[in-house]
């Protein structure tokens, strides 16, 4: 599957300032969620968007795509190569941010072996933060994406997080809304308000958020 293309297609309609302003604010909401990490990864880093909005002393990015070493920032270490191979320390990470990337997984039991390696590589008392489409939310549109393929809600990822040896402490099944696609006005001061506004979640949410501890 070439995934640059396809994620060419994907986002050829969407506004790329809006949707590094909407990251960069995702990024620090996220980061302070797991307790400002010194050493963060991003295994599954894409165009890097998450990684370099990252105020971590240490930060890795994981992918399989060319355009990552591209996107990185001056000081990410990336490694290019497949997350469910390459070597990555054991006991060394206090953060970990998984995006949109389990749903693409081929099977419960990747998901569950996946997030096992995660585990491996935080260090105890280090959290996870793990977001995608909530099939519940979602079914209408869930394979409009042509890497979808493992149905995924936020009740089975609790379970493969609990799983993999991790300690849900948060579980939201709703948080951000399915894409970036949408008209309505979008700056810095709205994003941020609706991140720190959970009781609105509910109303645009159509992805899960949850933190896990080790």
């Amino acid at each position: 599957m070439n995934y640059d293309r396809i994620y060419e297609y994907r986002f050829k309609d969407v506004d790329r300032e809006k949707k590094l302003m909407t990251w960069k604010e995702i990024a620090t909401f996220i980061y302070n969620k797991l307790g400002k990490p010194k050493r963060m990864l991003d295994p599954a880093a894409g165009d890097c968007e998450f990684i370099n909005h990252i105020a971590s002393e240490e930060r890795w990015a994981v992918d399989m795509s060319e355009i990552t070493p591209k996107m990185a920032q001056q000081g990410i270490k990336v490694i290019t190569g497949n997350n469910l191979e390459v070597d990555l320390p054991e006991n060394y990470f206090d953060g970990v941010f998984i995006s949109n990337f389990l749903e693409h997984l081929h099977s419960q039991e990747q998901v569950a072996f996946f997030l096992e390696r995660m585990y491996k590589a935080i260090k105890p008392g280090g959290r996870i933060a793990i977001m995608g489409p909530n099939f519940k939310y979602t079914y209408k549109y869930y394979f409009d994406f042509a890497d979808h393929t493992v149905l995924l809600s936020e009740g089975g990822v609790a379970e493969h997080l609990y799983g993999a040896g991790f300690n849900p402490i948060e579980v939201h099944p709703k948080f951000l809304p399915l894409s970036f696609k949408s008209r309505l006005p979008v700056n810095a001061f709205l994003v941020r308000t609706y991140l720190n506004m959970p009781i609105v979640w509910p109303i645009m949410g159509k992805q899960f958020l949850l933190i896990g501890q080790k």
